[in-house]
């Protein structure tokens, strides 16, 4: 290939790169700056800029309880995962056994099936269970972080799985072989090493579980409203920048777990 040709093909796909990341972040940035408009109705060009929009969001309570729901939902969520998800791990990894691939199939199929099917599946599954038993779960706390748990787990399963295979057995079987018992391997010499496996996983699954909507909507009781549900809610009698205000802290509080993630799981080899 010529040198000028191969000039030709990088700029082209450094210009198609530049566009293609152009088009995911540009919504994110205009989000941001719509949330500081002082229009009463959203409007474009703004007449000015304030940071009232915020203060609005703070004191509508289905946007505070809505926000604390969410947070306490998806750290529950994410100690399901967490206390599932490891000894999963640890089977996937570290055996082979009749059908293992099977059973990997659907610990991942939450992060392939659409969120509204898995929702709505989930949602009569616990109407029939109700039917059968008398157990009320649908539109109940409980149902819901069933729900969530069921989402956090597969991020959980997938990283720290990914962390396990980079762990050189030779090394636990060192220390077994100079008396060291299972739990002593584990605390001393496995868990440090997947450590940032771990520590990713469960920063994965708290993001996915609390930026959830389709599962939430399904499973959500009449008095508790997630930040997702009550964004929707807002949106269907309101027009304001409360939504940028509310959507801006939501895309601070994902970045910044992402950023910490990064730190410990490069993203690039995460997937």
């Amino acid at each position: 290939m010529m040198p000028a040709q191969s000039r030709a093909i990088r700029r082209g796909y450094a210009a198609f790169a530049v566009l293609a990341i152009g088009f995911i972040t540009l919504p994110l940035v205009f989000i941001v700056w719509m949330s500081f408009f002082s229009n009463k109705i959203l409007s474009f060009p703004p007449q000015g800029y304030t940071l009232d929009w915020y203060l609005r969001a703070w004191e509508l309570s289905d946007f505070r309880n809505g926000f604390f729901l969410s947070i306490r939902t998806s750290l529950i969520a994410t100690g399901i995962a967490l206390v599932l998800g490891l000894p999963a791990s640890f089977a996937l990894a570290r055996t082979r056994f009749k059908g293992r691939e099977a059973i990997n199939t659907v610990l991942m199929s939450p992060m392939i099936v659409p969120g509204i099917v898995g929702g709505s599946a989930l949602f009569v599954f616990f109407l029939e269970v109700e039917f059968l038993t008398g157990w009320r779960i649908a539109g109940t706390s409980a149902g819901l972080l069933v729900a969530h748990g069921l989402i956090a787990l597969p991020w959980m399963t997938r990283l720290v799985t990914t962390a396990l295979i980079s762990v050189n057995p030779s090394v636990e079987e060192a220390a077994r072989s100079l008396g060291a018992g299972p739990l002593t391997v584990f605390w001393r010499i496995t868990l440090p090493v997947i450590k940032p496996g771990v520590i990713a996983g469960s920063l994965f699954a708290f993001i996915n579980s609390f930026i959830d909507l389709e599962k939430s909507l399904f499973l959500v009781g009449p008095n508790s409203t997630t930040l997702q549900i009550a964004l929707i809610n807002y949106l269907e009698w309101n027009f304001d920048p409360t939504i940028g205000a509310v959507a801006t802290v939501q895309i601070a509080l994902v970045t910044a777990l992402l950023i910490v993630t990064d730190r410990y799981v490069k993203l690039s080899r995460a997937f």
